[in-house]
């Protein structure tokens, strides 16, 4: 059966009634869902951070251990080297290890230099590795607390929510799809989420524009959907709202 303008309002209005009570209690919420999400973020990013660095840190060791191999490698090169000049037969055996002598030298001075810069970089890695661990400790502690803090809040609201959001779903079964769109896009639009305002002081409850004397007369009738000439949403009458709260 085709419905009068006037069930069309009142479907549109008790919709509306629903998804702002819906809202509400999203808005008991809060930012909490964003913080969390948030948080999660920055314990994975410092996890994968910290990581980096242990593993930079392994490599500096690395790197350490193959210096110091090199130097005693370096060192018994210069011990046999050392036993050959006893051996040497001319001048020119004798600078060519003589040389080789030196190069073993420069070597091992190259060795110690680099490893003393492997041991600035891991003190300076270090420092920054135990300043990520101690700040992902405070990320995991607030995480722990924002989602102890929405979980309490969640479970508090969800039965409630979860019975508003099965009365909207049955509420949108009466409502044609053309004006179910049109309310939609307007909640969408809308910063307080209200598609379906009343009258209130003679002005738009949504944008609070002043509606002439005719167009409020027009409301009162329901024999058309009208809109604020300002803000676009659906106007009702005050009495509309007070026979929805008396249902």
């Amino acid at each position: 059966m085709e419905q009068t303008v006037e069930q069309k309002l009142k479907a549109l209005y008790e919709l509306q009634t629903i998804h702002t009570k819906i809202d509400k209690i999203r808005q008991v919420r809060g930012e909490l869902p964003m913080e969390v999400a948030d948080l999660e973020d920055d314990v994975a990013g410092l996890e994968t951070r910290i990581q980096k660095i242990k593993n930079e840190l392994d490599d500096l060791e690395d790197d350490i251990v193959t210096r110091k191999n090199l130097i005693k490698e370096a060192q018994a090169n210069i011990k046999k080297y050392e036993g050959q000049l006893n051996e040497v037969k001319n001048n020119r055996e004798y600078d060519a290890i003589s040389k080789e002598v030196e190069i073993q030298g420069l070597d091992i001075q190259v060795s110690e230099k680099k490893i003393r810069e492997f041991g600035f970089e891991i003190a300076s890695k270090t420092a920054i590795y135990d300043k990520a661990l101690a700040d992902l400790d405070s990320r995991k502690s607030d995480l722990d607390a924002k989602k102890a803090e929405l979980g309490t809040i969640t479970a508090e609201t969800q039965k409630e929510e979860s019975e508003l959001t099965s009365q909207a779903e049955k509420a949108t079964a009466n409502i044609e799809e053309r004006l179910l769109i049109a309310y939609t896009r307007l909640r969408q639009n809308a910063k307080n989420g209200l598609a379906v305002v009343t009258i209130q002081r003679d002005s738009c409850s949504g944008c609070f524009n002043q509606i002439p004397p005719q167009r409020q007369s027009d409301i009162r009738q329901r024999k058309k959907i009208i809109v604020c000439e300002h803000c676009g949403r659906i106007l009702v009458d005050e009495q509309m709202a007070l026979e929805a709260e008396t249902v």
